[in-house]
Order: C-alpha cells, then structure tokens, then sequence
C-alpha cells in the first residue's frame, strides 16, 4: 500500500495552530483560575479539581478519537473536536461572566460550578486534538523525518508556555474575563481555517475499521500498547517521563515562592525561559540533531539535562537562587524539547504507518494521565515529606525512564 504524503504548507500550519490552541486553551486560564473562581469558591480542593478535569477528561476521550481519525480522516474529527473546545470555553467564559446573585433561583446553587466543570470537561474530551494534529504530521513525514515534524508539537508547548501566561497576566489587567475571550476567539478561528485550509492526509486506502467499544476504553487501549513488545518499553518510558515532569513542575512556582521568596515576575521569567529554550530546540534544531545523532541518543542526552535540572532547582539557595533555577530550568527545556519528539517519533516509527491515530492517541493518553497523577503526588509529597522531595522523587523516576530507553535501545540491537 503506498500512502501519499501532502506536504503543503497549509497542512503544517493547521496542524501546528490546531496544538497551539490546545496549548492556549490551557496556559490562558490555568493562572488565573484562582481569580476567576473568586466568585464561586476558594476551597484548594475544588480548585484542584476544575484544574484536574481537563487531564481527565483528554484521557478518557483521547484513544476513541485517534481511532476515529484512523477510520473517518483526520479533518472531520479535527473539525468536530475544535467545535467542541469552541463550545468549552465558551459554557466556561459564559458562566465567569454571568451575574448569577442577579438570578434568584441560581443564586446559590451549585449551578455556577457545575457549568464550570462541564466546559473545562468538554474541553478537555475536545483535547484529543493533540493527538489527531500528531497523526497529521505522522501521515505527511517519512518515518525519518518524523522526529523533526513532531518539533512542531513541542514548538507548539513552547509557544503556549509564552503567550498563554503573558497573554493572560497583561489582559487580566484589564479585566479578568478578557483572557477567556481571547482564548474562544482563538479557537475560532482554528475551526475556520481548519474548514477552509487543511486538506485530508489520511486517504480511505489507509483507513482502518472502529474497534470494538470495550477497546475504545483508555485503559483497554493502554493495555494494548504495552502488550506491544516492540512499543511497551517505551510507551512506559513515555508516561512515567510525563509522571515526573508534570510533578515538578506542578509545584515549581509553590516552591519559587516558599523557598526563594519570588513573586509573579521572577516566577514568570523562568517559566518564560522554559517556553523560548523549547520552542528553538523543537523548532529549529531538532531535524539536524535527529539527522546527526538519531532519536535514541537524543532520548538519551534530554534525559540527562532533564535530571541535571531536577538536581540543580533543590540545590539552590535563596541569596544565589537565580544563577542555579535559570540555568536549572534550561536544562529542563532543552531535555524535555529532546525527548518528547525522539520517543513519539520512536513509537511512530516502530509501529508503521498502520493505526497511527490510535497509537499516538494512546501517547496523548499516557501523558494526559501523566499530567494528571503527576501534580497531587508532588503535591503530597511537598507537604508531607519536604519541599524538595518532588524533584528527588523526579529524579529517580527519569532515572528509570533511562534504563527503560537504554534497555529498549539495546534490545532492538540485539535483535538487528
């Protein structure tokens, strides 16, 4: 079967503003949902759980719509699931704006809340754009240019780690609700030139039938993955790599501000760091680094600078904190810029060109679960065992994600 590769710009660039918006989605209204849910609630746990739901909810849907992808194309259920965030952030921006004390037979009713999870729900089922705009880029790359394609992914992070937070601490200036009206006009404007512009790269030859439901479920769908002896150590390498980096940072700017004393700026900055390193790494050196040295010891080496990382931030102290966390949280970004693309791009090219839908469906599925334990365990961990303990724990689980790396890499040897 030959797949035909379309390799027009309008492809890469619906595909990378279809990640973007996913990305924005979150880093827009991640910050200021404390200010946002003022109204509402202050309880810490409630709080956790509107930030949690959007993981959750990208887990559970994710893996029934990269299948979907592999059976009716991608633009459709790009479309459909851009519709979708459309309408999230929409109930989501609607109920931040309403008046409910204005509403008496609202006003003080679990309503509010209630809409409030449902649109960060819908928008997190919508999530699995990542997934399907990852299977766009798998369907118009060769297998060795994939690694450099999936950059756009982490170009994609980068760009949202910039402007999502920037975008809204200087409209929350001005009004708090604006951030939220950005972020639906964002996704507007995806829907519409994902409509007018991406062409279907997945042509019915390559389509695949549904599976049953009961393996449209994400665990059943995990499941399969790691039964895949040629996928599982690295699908294992995949999720604990997000485990630990979705715990450190969940407590990173708790810990700027306890341990050094940082405000938003200093806290802001270094975050801003994390999003330019990634962007060039993923954007721009990633092709001729991949070309140079290969996925695997590039795995390899952003593992290393990712625990380099880990150890440098608990290392510093407060009258010399910023020349150890900036160079720290460099480390971090250029680490996690490498190895998130070279371990897609591994899986991807291990499995072929059959189910890539699913497949990297079931990625954004392990690092959506990922994202979501990852944080309350960190959490945990700093109130109960010390401040530092979630980047000692980190460190030890990229540790084991090496060995997972290594041993697969010697294995696929052994077996040449």
């Amino acid at each position: 079967m030959i797949v035909v590769r379309l390799q027009r710009p309008s492809t890469y660039f619906c595909a990378f503003l279809t990640l973007l918006n996913d990305r924005l989605s979150e880093t827009l209204i991640f910050p200021l949902l404390p200010f946002l849910l003022a109204g509402f609630t202050s309880d810490g746990r409630t709080l956790g759980l509107l930030t949690g739901s959007y993981a959750v909810a990208q887990f559970l849907a994710t893996p029934l719509i990269g299948a979907m992808s592999d059976r009716f194309g991608r633009k459709p259920v790009i479309a459909v699931c851009v519709a979708g965030s459309v309408l999230g952030l929409g109930l989501f921006a609607t109920t931040i704006a309403t008046d409910w004390a204005a509403i008496p037979w609202a006003a003080g009713t679990t309503l509010p809340l209630t809409l409030l999870f449902a649109g960060r729900l819908l928008d997190g089922v919508s999530g699995g754009t990542a997934a399907t705009a990852a299977a766009v880029l798998a369907d118009v790359s060769p297998p060795e240019k994939r690694a450099k394609a999936f950059g756009l992914i982490g170009v994609a992070f980068g760009l949202g780690f910039i402007l999502g937070p920037a975008m809204g601490g200087l409209l929350g200036r001005v009004n708090v609700n604006l951030p939220l009206l950005i972020a639906v006009l964002i996704s507007v404007l995806n829907l519409v030139l994902v409509l007018i512009l991406l062409p279907e790269t997945h042509p019915p030859s390559a389509r695949i039938p549904l599976p049953r439901k009961r393996e449209l479920q994400p665990f059943t769908q995990l499941a399969r993955v790691f039964g895949n002896p040629r996928v599982r150590r690295l699908c294992a390498a995949f999720f604990l790599f997000f485990l630990a980096f979705s715990g450190f940072t969940g407590v990173l700017v708790l810990y700027f501000k306890q341990r050094f004393d940082w405000g938003p700026g200093l806290a802001g900055a270094a975050f801003l760091v994390v999003g330019v390193v990634a962007t060039v790494v993923q954007g721009g050196l990633i092709g001729p680094l991949v070309k140079r040295f290969g996925e695997w010891r590039l795995s390899l080496a952003g593992l290393g600078f990712v625990i380099a990382g880990c150890v440098l931030v608990p290392l510093a102290r407060p009258e010399q904190a910023a020349a150890l966390v900036f160079p720290a949280v460099a480390s971090l970004a250029l680490g996690t810029g490498l190895v998130t693309p070279c371990l897609r791009a591994l899986v991807s090219k291990r499995l072929g060109d059959a189910g890539q839908g699913a497949a990297l469906g079931s990625l954004q599925g392990l690092q959506s679960l990922g994202s979501f334990i990852g944080p309350p365990l960190a959490g945990l961990a700093y109130e109960t065992v010390g401040r530092t303990s979630p980047f000692w724990l980190s460190m030890a689980l990229l540790v084991g994600v090496t060995a997972l790396v290594a041993g697969g890499r010697s294995r696929m040897a052994s077996a040449g």
